[in-house]
């Protein structure tokens, strides 16, 4: 990766390219290839930081050629499309949306697009809502999936983006081409926040069907935890926004809590086989788990509960010993 100086550069050289004015605008539009070119290059982190430096270069360049026209009037006519959407001016963002065509050329591109669905103009809002569907459909379902990587763990803070917005993103999620790419790459990422991913997605039924893969074989034990869970509890749950809970109205003490919603969910893979492989996961964190499940079930496990309660008790994890040496203290006590 280069730099980030250089790549900052690279990005005002390129705005600066694509608004030459060797004649004028309003007859032919701007090639901005080397626009688009550059962002390929550029990380899907910091991008308040890479779209305000786009838009500070093309507020720029347009203001430096209107004043080299001696007096005479510049009017803008048309669209930079993929640039636009950095625009100042909202009016220039919706249009942009709105006359986009075909696929994203890039993520960083695509991610733009997913952020105007928080633009602080409602018509940007809508236009976004109404573009990313279709730009979604004919871009490439890896880019898709880097912008959900980037965007699903932060997206609740998002205080401008309403139902139609989280819906718009839903339905790309709910793309065969993207669900099959976001399976694949929650299994193999070893790194990142792929359980908070892994739920936000479970709004949707996209990954219903591949629940006890995931379980069973991704990379990262906190996602395998997290789909053992689902499926034991038949549900997915997820944080959505926070909100204020009194402690102490007298003395004006709050905290903030997370507002949890639910989807209720069908699974295939029967209880105990689920807790027979959860108890013997290579993570203690799955298998803390099944020592949660295999007492809060105790009643309804039978014979093999002692089998189970057992591996669990020998565990080199003092806190998956822990629960089951109380789960076979229970049966004791039940026998």
């Amino acid at each position: 990766m280069l730099p980030q100086d250089s790549l900052q550069q690279e990005v005002i050289e390129s705005v600066k390219k694509s608004l030459t004015f060797d004649i004028l605008y309003q007859r032919i539009r701007p090639d901005i290839s080397k626009f688009i070119a550059v962002t390929s290059k550029l990380p899907l982190k910091s991008l308040d930081d890479w779209e305000r430096l786009i838009r500070a270069e093309i507020f720029y360049s347009l203001r430096q050629y209107s004043q080299k026209q001696s007096g005479n009037e510049f009017h803008q006519v048309g669209s930079l499309r993929w640039m636009d959407i950095c625009n100042a001016d909202g009016f220039r963002r919706e249009i942009a949306l709105r006359t986009l065509s075909g696929g994203a050329p890039n993520s960083f591109l695509l991610a733009l697009v997913v952020r105007k669905l928080n633009d602080w103009v409602p018509q940007v809002r809508a236009a976004a809502c109404d573009a990313l569907p279709l730009i979604a459909e004919a871009s490439d379902p890896e880019f898709i999936v880097d912008v959900l990587f980037i965007t699903l763990p932060y997206w609740d803070s998002w205080g401008r983006m309403g139902d139609i917005g989280k819906e718009a993103l839903m339905k790309v999620i709910l793309m065969e081409k993207v669900t099959k790419a976001l399976k694949k790459r929650l299994l193999i990422s070893s790194s990142g926040p792929v359980a908070t991913i892994f739920v936000q997605a479970g709004r949707t039924a996209a990954l219903d069907n591949f629940l006890a893969e995931i379980a069973e074989t991704s990379v990262q034990p906190s996602l395998r935890a997290k789909a053992y869970r689902c499926q034991f509890e038949s549900k997915f749950v997820w944080a959505e926004g926070l909100t204020w809970q009194w402690v102490d109205k007298v003395h004006g003490i709050r905290r903030r809590l997370p507002v949890l919603k639910e989807r209720i969910i069908s699974t295939t893979t029967p209880f105990i086989e689920n807790l027979r492989m959860a108890t013997t996961d290579r993570s203690p964190m799955v298998r803390r788990i099944a020592g949660e499940m295999l007492i809060k079930e105790l009643d309804n496990i039978g014979d093999e509960a002692f089998k189970l309660a057992n591996i669990l008790a020998s565990d080199t994890s003092q806190s998956v010993a822990e629960r089951g040496r109380y789960a076979l203290t229970d049966l004791e006590k039940r026998n």
